[in-house]
């Protein structure tokens, strides 16, 4: 394992810029707003624009794997692009690439995205648990000796999800507690004391906690926060949604940045930090 894990480096980016999380999310709308064509080599120049405009002003960054893999292998080499150029900025790049299987298969997507040297190389991945969250655990060592992190899905904001994530089991507790819980036990158990977890969760912007029924995280988790911008959330609703598990979260906005345009995102970036600073203090 590396000697700072992926947790810890999560809270030192938050602690330095702030929580805003950029998404890199080259849709063919906005390609075409930018004066891209909606192709490879265009979700590559997108791409590499962003690493350019959030390079220094937050520090993670969040690529949509979909939207260059839609190309094909043109697609992943500019995928491949993107990422390098925002891991050589000092970027930490969270691959939102939702992969979620069992045994070797799910290894085998853990290999590709958080293997030191791998063609895809990121800082983290997101991971889908509803095969079971035991069913990630090669993911979650892989992750941790190679100083990485995993962001496993437990609480998302669409409303298709809310009948299997917040159905109730046996115990009383919904899926989406139970899933935080799981996680939540195993990171007690791994986690150094002092330190942030490296396994993190993915928890919406706009869920309802109570609703969903859950509790503030422990121990120090890392939770990426979809759905800030463009989905209605906004900075003064960090602290209101999360209460006492904001200091955690990774706020993740990208078409409320994006529809800036090439020439303007540094500075949409820039007043969106301020907001975030703002409403902190």
């Amino acid at each position: 394992m590396t000697a700072t894990g992926f947790g810890d480096r999560v809270r030192e980016a938050l602690a330095g810029f702030g929580p805003l999380c950029v998404g890199i999310d080259p849709h063919e709308q906005l390609l075409s707003a930018w004066g891209l064509e909606a192709s490879a080599a265009g979700a590559r120049e997108f791409g590499l624009r962003v690493v350019d405009a959030a390079a220094g002003r937050v520090g993670i960054v969040k690529p949509q794997v979909s939207f260059f893999e839609r190309y094909g292998s043109a697609g992943f080499a500019a995928l491949e692009d993107v990422l390098a150029a925002a891991r050589t900025a000092g970027l930490i790049v969270i691959a939102d690439a939702k992969r979620g299987d069992i045994g070797s298969t799910m290894d085998a997507y853990a290999q590709a995205w958080l293997t030191p040297g791998s063609p895809l190389e990121s800082d983290a991945m997101t991971a889908n648990p509803f095969l079971g969250v035991r069913a990630l655990e090669g993911a979650f060592e892989l992750a941790e000796r190679a100083g990485k992190g995993v962001f496993v899905l437990a609480a998302t904001s669409n409303p298709d999800a809310f009948p299997s994530q917040r159905a109730t089991l046996t115990d009383g507790r919904t899926v989406s507690a139970s899933i935080v819980a799981e996680v939540s036990a195993r990171n007690t158990a791994r986690t150094p004391d002092a330190s942030w977890a490296s396994i993190g969760l993915v928890i919406g912007s706009t869920v309802d906690w109570t609703d969903a029924g859950l509790d503030a995280v422990a121990p120090p988790t890392p939770i990426l926060a979809p759905g800030f911008g463009h989905q209605g959330a906004g900075p003064a609703d960090l602290h209101r949604r999360f209460g006492a598990s904001a200091p955690l979260v990774i706020a993740s906005e990208s078409r409320s940045l994006l529809s800036a345009g090439p020439a303007g995102l540094a500075q949409a970036i820039d007043s969106r930090v301020q907001e975030y600073r703002s409403s902190h203090g």
